[in-house]
C-alpha cells in the first residue's frame, strides 16, 4: 500500500481535493457573486436558478416539480452570474382551427423570455415556451457580466460587466446596439424605470442615466463597498420629488433609500432599513402614491427574510426595523438552521412565497404573514421533498427462468449475461407443471459471469464482462449493500474498463460509491485497485461532488485515513531505506564469506580461518572474479 507511486499520488490529490473543499465552505461569503435565484414578475409562477453546477433549472411554483433544465455548452468554464426574467410577452392563444369573431381578440400574457450573464462576457436569452435557447449576445463586453436588466419594451436588454461598461442590446437583431463607458470601477447593478426613460447603474458610486441621451441625470454618494442591489420604489415622475429607489451593498447591513429631488439636493439617502447580513434577494411591491406604503422582502445572506412596510414622504433620522422577521430550521432534536433562497410578496398583503433548501433541490411553500415581530419556521426538508416527487406506480411479476432465458437487468441497456436455467425433463411442460418463480436474490446468484462473449470468434469462459455489466452490477450492489457483488466488480485491473464504468454510473450511486471506499481500504492487498476506482470518481464525477454542502462531513472517514497514511509514508520510508541498506550489506558480506568458503575447499591449506581473515580485508570486487575463475579452473 505505502510503496504503490500511483496510491500515493492518488490519495494526496484527494487529501488536498477535499481541504480545497474545507476551505471553500469555510470561506463561502467571500466569494462578490451569489448563486443567482429569482421568481417569475406577476404570476411568480416559476422560479429560475443556477446551482453549483453550472445549469439552469426552472422550478413550476405551483405543482413544485422541476419544469425545465437548460446546460449551457460552457457552464463550467463561463458559470452564470445573473438572471433576470423578461416582462411578460403577449402571446395569441387558440385552438388550430379558424377562430370566430368573439375569439380573435383572446390574447394572454405570459412569462417567457430569461436573461442570464456569464463571468466568459456573453448574455444568453433562454426561452422558456421553446425549451431552447433563444439566441446568444456577445461581442460586447471584455470581462463578465455582472448585472442584467430588461426594459419595459422587450426587446431591449441592459449588460453591465467588469470592463466599467453599459451595453444596451437589441434582441430583435440580436446586436449591440449602443455602449458607454459607465464608471472608473466595474458594473455591479442596472435597474430601469418603470416609464423606460431613466437608467440607474452602480459600482460603488450611483449614477441615474436618461436612456435617450445617455447622459448622466443625477450622482448619488453610494456604498463604501460595491452596490449589488438597485430597485425603483416608486412610480412617481422625478420632477414630483416623489421618485425614490433603494440599494444595497455587499458586507453592509443596512437598505438606503435615496430620494430624486428638484433642487438637487439629493446626494445623501434619506431612509435606512436594518438588517441582520447583507441582502442577497429582494422584492418589493411600488408605491404608486403618497398614501400607498412600499412593502419590502429582504433575504439577507444569514438565511433570514426581514419584511418592511413604510410610507416614503420625505427623510427619517432614525434607520428602520422589520415589521416582521422569518426563520427556517429543521425538525431535529438540535435544530439546523434552514437557508431562505428568495422570497416574493403577494398580492395580498399577508401571503409570501418562500424558496428554501439547497440550489440543486429548492423547495417552494407559501405562507401567511402573522403579526408577530419574530417567526421560526420548523421544517422537515427531506419529507418536503419526497412529497414534491411525482410518483407512479406500475404492477410488477416476477418472470418464470428456464435454460433458454436471459436475464436483463433493468437500468442500462447492454445487459447480456446469461442465466443458468434449472434442468427441465421436457421443453413442453404442461400448465401450472414445473413452474418455479425465482426471487431476484437467486436470480442475482445465478447470473454466470465468465460466459460472456467479448468478440465473435471469442472462446466462451474467457472473456469478462461489459462495461455496461460493470456499471449495472456495482450500482444493485451499492443499493443492496451486497458484499458479494460488490467484490465481482473491484477485482477488475482494466483501467478502461473503470472509467466507463464509473461514467456510466448515475449520480444518485456517486457518493455510496465514494463512501464504500474506506470499508475496502481496511485490507492492503485491496487498496491499489480501490484507488483506481476512487481516481476514476474524482476524475469524471468532482463537478457533482463540489456541488453537494455536506461532501467534507460526509468523506470524513476516508479524510482522516488518508491523513494517517501520508502521515505515516515519511517514517515508512525512511525504515524501508535502512532496511534496504542493511539487507544490502549482509547480501554482500555472505557471497563474500560464501566465495572463500569455496577456495578453501579447493585448496590444500589446512587451516581454512586464515584464509578467510585474510580475505575479509584484502579482497577486492576484482580479486573476488579472479577467484571464481580459479575455482571453476580446480573445479573442471
Amino acid at each position: 500500500l505505502f510503496y504503490n507511486e500511483n496510491l500515493l499520488k492518488c490519495l494526496l490529490v484527494l487529501f488536498c481535493f477535499l481541504f480545497s473543499l474545507s476551505e471553500m465552505a469555510a470561506d463561502a461569503g467571500s466569494s462578490p457573486h451569489q448563486l443567482p435565484c429569482v421568481f417569475s414578475p406577476k404570476s411568480r409562477q416559476y422560479l429560475a436558478l443556477c446551482a453549483q453546477d453550472g445549469r439552469l433549472r426552472v422550478w413550476n411554483t405551483d405543482s413544485k416539480t422541476l419544469h425545465q433544465e437548460y446546460v449551457p455548452s460552457a457552464h463550467l468554464s463561463a458559470t452564470c452570474t445573473c438572471i433576470s426574467w423578461g416582462p411578460c410577452r403577449t402571446v395569441k392563444e387558440g385552438p388550430r382551427r379558424k377562430k370566430r369573431k368573439s375569439e380573435m381578440g383572446q390574447v394572454e400574457e405570459r412569462t417567457d423570455l430569461l436573461a442570464m450573464g456569464t463571468a466568459a462576457g456573453t448574455v444568453l436569452i433562454y426561452s422558456t415556451t421553446k425549451g431552447a435557447l433563444h439566441c446568444t449576445l456577445d461581442g460586447g463586453h471584455s470581462g463578465g457580466v455582472n448585472c442584467v436588466q430588461w426594459h419595459s419594451d422587450d426587446s431591449l436588454l441592459y449588460s453591465g460587466s467588469d470592463d466599467t461598461n453599459i451595453v444596451e442590446w437589441d434582441l430583435q437583431t440580436g446586436k449591440m446596439r449602443s455602449k458607454w463607458k459607465a464608471d472608473r470601477a466595474a458594473v455591479t447593478s442596472l435597474c430601469v424605470s418603470h416609464d423606460g426613460k431613466l437608467l440607474l447603474s452602480a459600482g460603488q458610486i450611483i449614477k441615474m442615466w436618461d436612456l435617450e441621451t445617455k447622459e448622466v441625470f443625477r450622482k448619488f454618494t453610494g456604498h463604501s463597498t460595491a452596490v449589488t442591489t438597485l430597485r425603483f420604489a416608486t412610480t412617481r415622475p422625478p420632477d414630483s420629488n416623489g421618485l425614490y429607489f433603494l440599494s444595497g451593498a455587499a458586507h453592509d447591513r443596512l437598505l438606503s433609500v435615496w430620494q430624486v429631488r428638484d433642487d438637487g439636493k439629493d446626494k445623501n439617502s434619506v431612509v435606512s432599513f436594518t438588517l441582520t447580513d447583507e441582502p442577497q434577494h429582494i422584492d418589493l411591491v411600488m408605491s404608486n402614491s403618497k398614501e400607498e406604503g412600499v412593502r419590502l422582502a429582504v433575504v439577507c445572506k444569514d438565511g433570514q427574510l426581514h419584511l418592511f412596510e413604510h410610507f416614503l414622504n420625505g427623510p427619517c433620522k432614525k434607520p428602520l426595523s422589520p415589521i416582521c422577521t422569518v426563520q427556517m430550521s429543521d425538525t431535529k432534536d438540535s435544530p439546523v438552521p434552514i437557508p431562505l433562497l428568495a422570497a416574493a410578496l403577494g398580492t395580498d398583503t399577508r401571503s409570501v412565497l418562500l424558496a428554501y433548501g439547497t440550489h440543486l433541490q429548492p423547495v417552494m411553500e407559501r405562507v401567511i404573514n402573522t403579526a408577530e415581530r419574530h417567526v421560526c419556521l420548523t421544517r422537515d426538508v427531506q419529507t418536503s421533498l419526497s412529497l414534491s416527487m411525482e410518483t407512479t406506480v406500475s404492477k410488477v411479476k416476477t418472470p418464470v427462468v428456464n435454460a433458454k432465458s436471459r436475464l436483463l437487468v433493468p437500468g442500462l441497456p447492454g445487459h447480456q449475461a446469461p442465466v443458468k436455467g434449472t434442468a427441465q425433463g421436457s421443453e413442453k411442460r404442461k400448465k401450472d407443471i414445473d413452474t418455479k418463480e425465482m426471487s431476484i436474490a437467486e436470480r442475482l446468484g445465478e447470473i454466470d459471469l465468465s460466459t460472456v462473449p467479448t468478440e465473435k470468434g471469442a472462446s466462451k469462459g474467457m472473456a469478462s464482462l461489459q462495461t455496461d455489466n460493470f456499471a449495472v452490477l456495482l450500482v444493485q450492489g451499492l443499493e443492496s449493500n451486497d458484499a458479494n457483488i460488490l467484490n465481482k466488480v473491484f477485482q477488475t485491473r482494466k483501467d478502461v474498463v473503470i472509467k466507463k464504468t464509473v461514467a456510466r454510473l448515475p449520480l444518485s450511486a456517486v457518493l455510496p460509491l465514494v463512501e464504500v471506499v474506506p470499508h475496502t481500504l481496511v485490507p492492503s492487498y485491496r487498496a491499489v485497485l480501490m484507488v483506481r476506482w476512487l481516481k476514476a470518481v474524482l476524475m469524471h464525477h468532482t463537478s457533482y461532488l463540489a456541488s453537494l454542502p455536506d461532501l467534507v462531513t460526509q468523506l470524513g472517514v476516508l479524510y482522516h485515513m488518508i491523513e494517517s497514511r501520508v502521515k505515516m509514508f515519511h517514517k515508512l520510508t525512511k525504515l524501508h531505506g535502512k532496511l534496504y541498506l542493511l539487507m544490502t550489506q549482509v547480501s554482500i558480506l555472505i557471497n563474500v564469506m560464501a566465495h572463500q568458503l569455496l577456495l578453501h575447499f579447493c585448496s590444500d591449506e589446512p587451516n581454512p580461518m586464515k584464509i578467510v581473515c585474510r580475505h575479509k580485508t584484502t579482497l577486492g570486487g576484482s580479486d573476488v572474479l579472479r577467484t571464481k575463475e580459479n575455482l571453476l579452473k580446480k573445479c573442471r
